[in-house]
């Protein structure tokens, strides 16, 4: 099969004027191929866009980060922050026809809580039981306080599925997903494109000002930026930093951008199968080579010209609940080597997955070159997107080059990863001091407490290198002017309501 950039670049060089004429398809190029489109499995940051476009949360938030009603209308805590009763919008339905009741809502939480295989079941482990006291009414009843509860309904743990749906298609629902979102599911060709359909049942529908909606990925940033100029596309995501300044000078695009609070990171296989079973696995030592061989900011100027910020933390620097007492380090050659002689390990070959994403081979390329002046042998294994999620999955790697989009509550970026129990936990590390001080961090509503409980999580869990942070990167965004409404949000979802094609 022909890769997406190859189909797509060939329909450029083909494109002709009644390709770029408004239409009612919304076309939006993607950086990567999604993984899944069950909310309870996906884990990509194109699966988040398409499925916020398929499948209603109870809750989303607005460009300052507020909690906003999506299918919950109202939410209320009880005193104790032990109960969470969420009143649900009236009158919306699933694509199938069936009612969004407390049922639905009641069904989905109990699948995202409790499939093996489900990337939510961290998220919402809290949740202890589930009541239904109105058609209309649940009430979540929680093992301890959460912080980050109502974050993780913003997002897809929050998302509600058809039961009959679900029921019916049992292991195959994401090949024709059934959610209530605004768009519908239309067809999926791999690797080519995801086209969903206006959904007029919608309660939102006077939103939705496009009939139908088609996600095109393409791994090459380049590509992407070619197919908006030719008018075949209408809006893409995740721009490249050295297509920034060309776009801002282009008075046929719009470029937007909004600050993000994801992170770019190495995740190295600790306990992940019979791939951790080597040097670089089991000795943390050379992975604190590895780290102090990297040269961050120089990593961020020549693959992102600056345009990102350097980190090595799963908290952004500036943010309340970055732990300041643990600064990056600068690149210390001399110090690598001396670990990896200590280690008796003075030139291991590390093999890294690599998904195939232009910047991320680049990244890839010159870590590769910096860690070699240490004694590495870095072997660069690249492979679509979506192939590497599911070898991730497996724990058929001993490296892996991976970016994670980020959440509005730091929990989102820091439980899931690190705690032994976490959905997300793919280096498969375990420390029950780290377990019981994320625990903490969530039970407490004081965010400088909840600063202070994560300082003590990362002080352990950050010296054993089980991932190595390298970068959070914004959003970046272009589109033609014939469309309006767009907004840049800073988890880096699109949402498509307000958008119109003139």
């Amino acid at each position: 099969m022909k890769s997406a950039g190859r189909i797509i670049a060939a329909a450029l060089l083909a494109a002709t004027p009644a390709l770029a004429q408004p239409s009612g398809t919304l076309r939006i190029g993607l950086a990567s191929d999604i993984d899944t489109l069950d909310p309870v499995l996906s884990n990509t940051i194109a699966g988040r866009s398409v499925l916020t476009a398929l499948c209603d949360k109870l809750l989303d938030v607005d460009q300052n980060l507020n909690f906003v009603p999506r299918l919950a209308e109202s939410w209320a805590w009880s005193e104790d922050r032990r109960a969470l009763t969420l009143t649900l919008r009236a009158g919306a339905t699933f694509h199938d026809g069936t009612p969004v009741d407390a049922e639905a809502v009641r069904f989905s939480l109990t699948r995202a809580a409790t499939l093996p295989s489900s990337r939510r079941r961290s998220e919402i482990a809290e949740i202890a039981a589930i009541e239904v006291t109105h058609p209309r009414t649940v009430v979540l009843r929680l093992s301890a306080p959460s912080a980050p509860l109502l974050a993780q309904l913003a997002d897809r743990a929050g998302m509600v599925m058809s039961p009959t749906a679900v029921q019916v298609a049992g292991n195959d629902f994401a090949r024709a997903p059934i959610c209530s979102g605004p768009f519908a599911f239309a067809a999926q060709v791999p690797q080519e494109r995801i086209d969903l359909r206006r959904f007029p049942g919608h309660w939102n529908a006077a939103e939705v000002k496009v009939e139908n909606v088609s996600f095109r990925p393409i791994p090459d940033s380049t590509v992407r930026v070619l197919n908006l100029r030719s008018g075949t596309l209408d809006l893409v995501e995740r721009v490249a930093a050295n297509d920034v300044a060309p776009l801002r000078r282009d008075t046929r695009l719009r470029y937007a951008e909004a600050r993000g609070f994801g992170f770019t990171s190495i995740i190295a296989n600790v306990g992940n199968g019979a791939r951790a079973q080597n040097p670089f696995g089991q000795d943390a030592r050379l992975r604190q080579a590895f780290d102090l061989a990297l040269d961050r900011e120089a990593l961020n100027q020549v693959v992102f010209e600056g345009a990102n910020t350097p980190g090595n933390q799963p908290i952004p620097p500036g943010s309340p609940f970055y732990a300041p007492s643990f600064p990056m380090a600068p690149r210390d050659v001399a110090a690598a080597r001396r670990l990896l002689a200590e280690a008796g390990q003075p030139s291991p070959q590390v093999t890294m997955l690599v998904p195939n994403i232009p910047e991320f081979r680049q990244m890839a390329e010159v870590m590769q070159a910096m860690v070699r002046d240490a004694g590495f042998d870095l072997r660069i294994e690249v492979r679509e997107l979506a192939t590497a999620a599911g070898m991730m999955n497996r724990g058929d790697f001993q490296a892996f080059l991976i970016g994670w989009s980020g959440r509005v509550d730091p929990d989102g970026n820091i439980f899931a990863f690190n705690h032994c129990r976490g959905a997300n936990n793919d280096s498969k590390f375990c420390d029950p001091r780290v377990d019981a001080s994320l625990e903490a961090a969530r039970a407490s509503v004081e965010p400088a407490e909840r600063a202070r409980h994560y300082a003590t999580a990362l002080g352990i869990a950050l010296p054993d290198r089980h991932r190595i942070y390298l970068v959070h990167e914004g959003w970046r965004f272009a589109h033609a002017t014939r469309l309006s409404g767009f907004r840049a949000l800073p988890d880096g979802i699109m949402r498509l309501e307000g958008i119109s094609l003139n």
